[in-house]
């Protein structure tokens, strides 16, 4: 990989997430990619799309990949692929992005939230059985969970899918932040009955807009997905046979994607080495992420704990001025938030949840931050904590 950092300068603007960088490397390409698109025409469904499918389906293993519109549509596939009902439970984690939860109530089913592991922000396997205990006692019928595997880490599947077993649920992973890791030697994509993932331009295989992704090894789901995904047709456009979305990933979003994917195994190798830095860095002053044995992460974001009774704000403030940028993901927990307190909770609450959301910072992370600029915000770092 062409070394980028030799061109960054240890007192420049510090950015949170370096798409310039990227850019820089990749930009001839990706503007070809584009201008064939557009001297073909085929702006919707074009050749693009079908070859950038079969590019993910070899990176990551799934026998069937489904490009669609964006990471929240992906979801909304997937559960209408299972056949959710109004009424039917669905397990989530409180602590993420509203989309997991916001797509089980499109369809009038009912998110219950289950609390997640301190160490590794992901699913907790006890309050995930408290949590189906809690929509049985409701009344309720779980159906399926919905895992997340938060800041580009796989969850604890062997556990999960383990609790899915013994209650006959189904299990679809939200790899909105994950695409590109793996778990016990099988990537994102292969673990659950169906795996979704996000390209909104922030991830870390992102596109020049929105896009979106679902992977099955399931030969009937993957037919059902593909109908859904244009209104539900059959045979042919004008043969609807099932109520469906209009979810299609546009052709030249398609085009910039093979041009991310092609040096993506690069670039999360790189944000591996850029995260082993900044353990070594951090990890006397702050609480850094724990990446369990055989999982490997793709760090869509590198997010620490602060020690406790810090003023986050004061912190993140003093960072500001400093000239180093910061963000909190997730500042309230879903269970918390206007749209989704009514909805029911894990056993007596979710405690790390509500812990977390106090306690987080997420610090700048791509795959082109020079090692000098890690110092830089390391240094900041500590002098904001004393």
């Amino acid at each position: 990989m062409p070394d980028i950092a030799v061109f960054q300068a240890s007192d420049a603007p510090i950015e949170f997430i370096d798409l310039g960088a990227q850019r820089w490397r990749l930009g001839r390409r990706v503007d070809e990619a584009i201008l064939r698109v557009v001297d073909h025409g085929k702006y919707i469904m074009g050749p693009e799309v079908a070859i950038f499918e079969q590019e993910l389906a070899t990176f990551c293993g799934a026998k069937h990949v489904l490009s669609c519109a964006n990471g929240t549509d992906a979801l909304g596939l997937a559960l209408m692929a299972k056949g959710i009902k109004p009424g039917q439970a669905v397990l989530v984690p409180s602590f993420t992005f509203a989309a997991t939860a916001e797509v089980v109530a499109w369809f009038d089913a009912v998110p219950v939230f289950v609390d997640v592991l301190e160490h590794t922000f992901n699913m907790d396997p006890v309050s995930l059985e408290a949590g189906i205990a809690t929509a049985k006692r409701l009344g309720l019928e779980p159906a399926g969970i919905i895992p997340v595997d938060l800041f580009g880490l796989p969850a604890g599947y062997d556990e999960i899918l383990a609790i899915a077993a013994a209650h006959r649920l189904w299990v679809i992973c939200d790899a909105a932040q994950s695409f590109g890791a793996s778990y016990k030697g099988r990537n994102v994509g292969t673990l659950g009955d169906i795996t979704t993932t996000s390209f909104f331009p922030a991830k870390p295989l992102g596109c020049y807009g929105d896009g979106g992704a679902v992977f099955t090894d399931d030969d009937d789901i993957a037919a059902v997905l593909k109908s859904l995904r244009v209104h539900g047709q059959g045979s042919d456009k004008y043969d609807n046979v099932r109520i469906g979305m209009n979810a299609r990933l546009d052709t030249i979003q398609a085009a910039v994607l093979s041009q991310k994917l092609a040096i993506f195994a690069d670039e999360i190798e790189a944000r591996n080495q850029v995260a082993r830095r900044y353990g070594d860095l951090l990890g006397e002053i702050v609480h850094v992420p724990d990446i369990p044995e055989g999982h490997t992460s793709v760090w869509a974001q590198y997010t620490v704990r602060l020690p406790n009774g810090c003023d986050r704000d004061a912190v993140a403030a003093r960072l500001k001025e400093a000239g180093v940028p910061t963000a909190v993901y997730y500042a309230k927990p879903l269970h918390q938030q206007t749209a989704y307190r009514h909805y029911p909770v894990a056993g007596n609450g979710l405690p790390v949840s509500e812990r977390l959301a106090g306690e987080v910072l997420s610090l700048p992370m791509h795959p082109y931050l020079a090692e000098p600029v890690q110092r830089r915000i390391a240094d900041a770092l500590r002098r904001a904590l004393n």
